[in-house]
């Protein structure tokens, strides 16, 4: 897998796994989806992205901060049974919802972790795959980007700790062979 210039590949570890959402309607999401996908009709919505300010599981309640300064307004989404990817939505983390009208309120139907974006020149591979250069003792720099207490407590093989708020300092442990793969995580969504 060798590439022009440095590949720099990050990989997310989600601390937790994502599970399906029943719909009530004896299918998975996931199976819906499949469906619709293999006869071209991927189901789109109106999205709300921001960060989630609150969530009441008695009152089944989300509240999201929408916008930037002088224009950022607060929305209101209600949630049921039928909500998909409700364990992404954690107070102060950014998320991307999809909702539907129902009468005068807005439920969310479908919540998704709002990620950073990709910089020019990288891609997200999978933990498998991470375990799979491993295992196979692939010639690759693995750097942990996660604070050098979380390290210290464990982490990946073969791993150095160059947290994100040191990059800066700490950037000559980089590897000087520019063809050389790196593949960056951290503790989840960034």
């Amino acid at each position: 897998m060798k590439k022009t210039g440095i590949l720099v590949v990050l990989v997310f570890i989600l601390l937790f796994g994502a599970g399906c959402a029943g719909t009530g309607e004896g299918a998975r999401p996931s199976d819906q989806k499949a469906a619709a996908n293999a006869a071209g009709q991927q189901k789109t919505g109106p999205v709300y992205k921001g960060k989630l300010t609150g969530r009441s599981n008695k009152a089944r309640l989300l509240t999201i901060k929408v916008g930037k300064g002088d224009k950022a307004t607060t929305v209101s989404l209600r949630f049921d049974d039928r909500t998909e990817g409700l364990e992404h939505a954690r107070k102060g983390h950014g998320i991307i919802v999809a909702y539907e009208k129902r009468g005068n309120t807005l439920f969310a139907t479908r919540i998704r972790p709002k990620l950073a974006k990709l910089p020019a020149g990288t891609s997200l591979i999978s933990v498998q795959e991470v375990w799979r250069l491993i295992e196979s003792d692939t010639d690759f720099e693995l750097v942990d980007s996660r604070p050098g207490p979380r390290y210290a407590a464990g982490h990946l093989p073969t791993a150095v700790s160059i947290p994100v708020c040191e990059m800066q300092e700490l950037v000559s442990l980089l590897p000087r062979d520019k063809e050389k793969l790196l593949v960056f995580y951290c503790g989840g969504p960034t």
